[in-house]
């Protein structure tokens, strides 16, 4: 402090920091002390107790952690040594029955064994009432296997004359009996191993003894199908879980193997009494079925049950009938005995589940039938195809020999119209349901051109009478695709009871059945339009026979098709079908009257004209795409026949050129126009090569002419539209390919006359400041004088000493160097001008 500070200068002075706030700085740095010195605390009294553990001894890296874990539990430990006892136990008395028994005598051998049965029989009881099932199980096994080797022993000691399979038969039943009683037993009756092994030897009692009685195989298929009886109805009565498991394997094996039997006996039965007997079986295993499937209606595997019981039935009834009958009655049979099974689903005493198996059962066998027509159908439809590779050969005799031409008829078909028939029936007749009925009428659609498809070639119908009946079915298929929805039935309101008052005192709606989807007969009609051109397709394959059959045949198509064309839902089908026809006809006509294929293209050109008309008509019709199409297909069939005559080549490209452009008039269509120019000109250039014309102007300027009136157009509506767009395709079109004759021609007519032309280019270019025009004119004039130069410039460079020419190239590169920067300008202000330009 300075000493000239006064004593009372320093008592007025202020304290910084006042004291009041001095002090309670110092009091909080105080409590912050004192609470470190508690974390200190805390913190020594953590290391202290640390330091008072004992500490553990470090591990090497080789010492496991985490102690080993068993991979194996004590229980599975317990049963795999049980049942290793067990076996080997069983071994060990094999063992001494079958090498040992021979030592000692017939008293000692009963001892033995009955010893040994009994007290293993009777050791399990020990076990259970202590609580060790395991054990016991693995005692009553051994048990159980001794009762074999008893049986086996008493057989080869005391029975050996008697034959051997009668005495597996009777000792497979005692051992059941014994097993079942053993397992009933109070004392043994907590064994789960006894009852299951009864199952299993109660599977083998019946066939043996029907081979050891020779009863043949009816006998075996028998006992096959009663021990499968007797295994489901333990299935089903039993509650314990094994022995169901055991007894519903039997009954599917056994079952399945009788089965298989049974069919095999039916199916090569040559008498009525053989197959009355395999009918027997087959019938026998489908009550089986239904037995099982009516008590497990609840699960899923009662409809297959029921499902398998209706095949058998089918098959037992149906096989029958089959030796009685020729062989193509033997698919209609059983499709008869398959329409009669649902009488049975029409019943309202059975289950729903009993009555959807059986329904489904029907209508697999019924899938089957009209799979067994289809090879006939094929060959009824894709056999007139022959008749392409041999068109006018001649009529056949019938209708069969008209679709076997190059195929062969497949064996036993005469009863194939039957069934697609009554299948149609039965669809039309049984299905009501408001949902399926749609897709059920489609069914019966197709089956019913499939009868009538077939039909005259199985009845070798007269080839004329075929023909007709082929186009009867057409007809009938466009007016069932026209008419489809007037099948169907109006929906009705379903049945209800009575109305009855709800609670607020009005009446309570009732359900009424849905109306049908629009959607839903979509397939019926685009069913029934693709029979119709299936069936025209095959009718004039057909027709090829004879030139009266395909002109006459041909015209009732195009008729036909195009009468359909007037209903308009039908329209994008119908209208190309009967243009195509209307082309094929076309065909067969210039080739009836001996016309050239040419001469015969103007008359098939006829066919675009009239589509052109027709989509003109339609408008904004989704028919007029389709209708479009075939008429270019049909030109496109013209131009094919005309190409080997040149002059008509050009005649019919100009027609379908003037089609075109008259297509192009409309106003969705005016794209076309570029088609229409395109065959224009093309039809010019064949005409031109027909006349053997060799100069490029005749080829380009029809070219040129049209595209320079188009880029002028395009000019005047579109100002802002380039000179390249508008004038470039034309001019290049005439300028390059005339450039490329002239420096081949040693006249000066076309030099003369192409400078001339490329010099008013040039000048209009210019005047109207245009760059195409300006460059592609002047290029030219410019490439056609080096040309015209070239033999004068020749001449001179030969009477110039050889030195001339270096010079003059370098005096020229030394006047551009001199002058580089003025040309670099001047070619900037060049560029500038043309930039200008248009």
């Amino acid at each position: 402090m300075p000493y000239d500070v006064t004593h009372t200068t320093l008592d007025g002075m202020t304290h910084i920091p006042p004291p009041a706030e001095e002090l309670r700085i110092l009091d909080a740095e105080l409590w912050r002390l004192d609470a470190h010195r508690a974390q200190l605390l805390a913190r020594r009294a953590w290391l202290v107790a640390t330091l008072q553990k004992p500490q553990p001894q470090p591990q090497t890296p080789s010492m496991s952690v985490t102690p080993p874990r068993p991979e194996t539990s004590a229980l599975g430990v317990q049963n795999l040594l049980l049942l290793l006892g067990g076996v080997l136990l069983t071994v060990a008395a094999m063992v001494f029955t079958l090498v040992s028994w021979g030592h000692l005598g017939i008293t000692g051998r009963a001892l033995v064994l009955g010893a040994v049965t009994l007290t293993a029989l009777a050791v399990p009881a020990v076990p259970l009432r202590r609580g060790l099932r395991s054990t016991a199980e693995s005692v009553a096994g051994l048990g159980l296997a001794l009762t074999l080797l008893d049986a086996y022993a008493l057989h080869e000691a005391a029975l050996a004359g008697v034959d051997g399979t009668g005495y597996a038969a009777a000792a497979t039943a005692v051992l059941a009996l014994l097993w079942t009683g053993y397992g009933l037993l109070p004392a043994t009756a907590a064994l789960r191993l006894p009852l299951p092994a009864a199952v299993v030897a109660g599977q083998f009692p019946l066939l043996l003894w029907a081979v050891a009685a020779d009863a043949g195989p009816y006998g075996v298929t028998a006992a096959l199908l009663v021990t499968a009886a007797a295994d489901t109805v333990l299935a089903l009565r039993v509650t314990s879980g094994s022995v169901r498991g055991v007894a519903a394997v039997g009954a599917y094996g056994a079952g399945a193997w009788g089965v298989l039997a049974a069919g095999w006996l039916s199916w090569t039965a040559t008498g009525v009494g053989a197959a009355a007997r395999a009918a027997a079986l087959l019938l026998l295993a489908a009550a089986i079925a239904l037995g099982a499937a009516w008590r497990s209606q609840g699960e899923k595997r009662g409809v297959g049950l029921v499902v398998a019981s209706g095949l058998l039935a089918v098959g037992a009834v149906g096989g029958t009938a089959r030796p009685a009958l020729p062989e193509a009655w033997t698919v209609p049979v059983h499709l008869a005995c398959a329409i009669a099974l649902l009488a049975a689903v029409r019943a309202t005493a059975l289950p729903d589940a009993v009555r959807g198996g059986l329904a489904w059962a029907s209508g697999a066998v019924q899938a089957l039938a009209v799979l067994w027509t289809l090879p006939v159908l094929a060959v009824a439809l894709l056999g007139p195809a022959g008749w392409v590779t041999r068109a006018w050969a001649g009529a056949p005799s019938d209708s069969r020999v008209a679709v076997t031409t190059d195929v062969a008829w497949p064996p036993h078909a005469a009863t194939a119209p039957l069934v697609p028939a009554a299948v149609a029936a039965v669809l039309v007749l049984t299905v009501r349901d408001t949902t399926w009925r749609p897709r059920a009428l489609t069914g019966a659609l197709g089956l019913t051109w499939a009868t009538a498809a077939i039909l005259p070639a199985v009845l070798e119908l007269p080839y004329a009478v075929g023909l007709s009946v082929q186009g009867v079915v057409i007809a009938a298929a466009l007016g069932a695709a026209g008419a489809v929805r007037r099948a169907l039935p109006s929906p009705s309101p379903s049945p209800s009871p009575s109305p009855s008052p709800s609670p607020e005192g009005t009446r309570a709606p009732q359900p009424t059945a849905p109306t049908p989807d629009v959607r839903h007969f979509l397939p019926a009609k685009l069913t029934a339009l693709l029979l119709a051109l299936l069936s025209s397709l095959s009718l004039a394959a057909l027709s090829l026979a004879t030139q009266t059959a395909t002109l006459t045949v041909l015209s009732a198509l195009t008729a036909l098709w195009a009468a359909a064309s007037w209903s308009t839902r039908l329209t994008p089908v119908t209208a190309p079908a009967a243009l195509a026809y209307a082309a094929a006809l076309a065909c067969a006509t210039g080739a009836a009257a001996d016309w050239t294929p040419a001469h015969t293209a103007l008359l098939v050109l006829a066919v675009p004209t009239v589509a052109a008309l027709l989509a003109a008509r339609l408008g904004g019709s989704p028919a007029t795409v389709p209708v479009e199409a075939a008429g270019a297909a049909a030109g496109g069939l013209a131009v094919a026949l005309a190409v080997t005559d040149p002059p008509v080549l050009a005649l019919v490209l100009a027609l379908c050129a003037v089609i075109t452009a008259g297509t192009a008039v409309r106003p969705e269509r005016r794209s076309l126009g570029y088609a229409a120019t395109a065959l224009f000109v093309l039809a010019t250039w064949v005409r031109l090569a027909s006349w053997d014309v060799g100069a490029p102007e005749a080829y380009t300027l029809p070219v040129t002419v049209p595209a320079l009136l188009v880029g002028a157009l395009r000019r005047r509506r579109d100002p802002q539209a380039s000179s390249w767009t508008a004038y470039g395709p034309g001019l290049a079109a005439t300028l390059i390919p005339s450039l490329v004759a002239a420096w081949g021609d040693a006249h000066w007519t076309r030099p003369l006359l192409l400078g001339g032309a490329a010099l008013a280019v040039t000048l209009l270019g210019a005047r109207h400041h245009l760059q195409a025009p300006l460059l592609l004119g002047g290029s030219v004039l410019t490439l056609l004088a080096l040309h015209e130069l070239a033999p004068y410039l020749v001449q001179v460079t030969g009477v110039l000493p050889r030195w001339v020419p270096p010079a003059l190239a370098g005096l020229l590169l030394l006047a551009l160097g001199a002058t580089y920067e003025q040309r670099i300008r001047d070619v900037r202000r060049v560029r500038e001008v043309l930039g200008k330009m248009d």
